[in-house]
């Protein structure tokens, strides 16, 4: 898979996602779901939308011990998504397990990624209410090499860290970044933000957008925008 906008869909049921992603009769956009989705409508919301011929990023970000995760993963692994994912902070031994429960007899399976830090955590709240104390970019990159360790695919960090996670696990080893917003847009809850054409430039693989796409009056013109800085500009 090459750069893409993958589409935030943080909705709180199958009939306000549906009607959102109706609006799309060209180019059907790669979507992820969240926490929120998930839990309203459980795994058939995943096969419906993959029904309709949409990739999909399963952001439920497991975090617990090894044998717990593994056995998520291996029932994640039935459901058809492309990318799926944990915390890096459960450790090494965890990401393993996820690894080894995520993938399938036949040796398929989806993509897997590694939360780092939120987008919505800066230095003080880290060193505050975490007792992290190290600059936020050296913790980012200490998790995305643990990933790399551990066999995983790639790491979500802010776009500010893009480069530098490329820089310390190789050009192959993928970003998947949150806090993208336009340059004319509200920055929300966001610490760590970046335009998609700046995400673009410092090499983030993919974009991850939400309320500029899903809040925007015309939701398709905001996405083929994203998709014009971000991945033809």
């Amino acid at each position: 898979m090459g750069k893409d906008v993958i589409v935030a869909c943080d909705f709180a049921n199958a009939d306000q996602v549906f009607g959102f992603l109706d609006r799309f009769t060209g180019r059907k956009p790669f979507v992820k779901i969240g926490m929120e989705l998930f839990y309203a409508e459980g795994p058939q919301i995943v096969r419906e939308i993959k029904r309709r011929g949409h990739k999909i990023f399963l952001d439920l970000k497991l975090h617990d011990i090894p044998n717990t995760v593994k056995k998520s993963m291996s029932v994640l692994s039935n459901l058809d998504v492309d990318i799926t994912n944990l915390h890096a902070g459960g450790t090494v031994r965890m990401m393993e397990a996820a690894l080894e429960g995520l993938t399938r007899p036949d040796g398929t399976r989806p993509l897997l990624i590694a939360v780092t830090q939120l987008t919505s955590t800066d230095q003080e709240a880290m060193e505050n209410d975490l007792l992290i104390k190290e600059p936020i970019d050296q913790v980012v990159m200490h998790y995305a090499a643990n990933a790399k360790k551990a066999g995983l695919d790639g790491v979500v960090c802010s776009p500010l860290e893009a480069g530098k996670v490329h820089d310390t696990c190789g050009k192959d080893f993928l970003t998947i970044t949150p806090g993208v917003r336009f340059a004319d847009g509200d920055i929300g809850d966001q610490k760590r933000v970046m335009t998609p054409a700046a995400a673009k430039e410092i090499g983030s693989d993919y974009i991850v957008v939400g309320r500029p796409i899903t809040a925007a009056a015309d939701p398709v013109a905001a996405y083929e925008r994203c998709v014009a800085e971000f991945c033809d500009g």
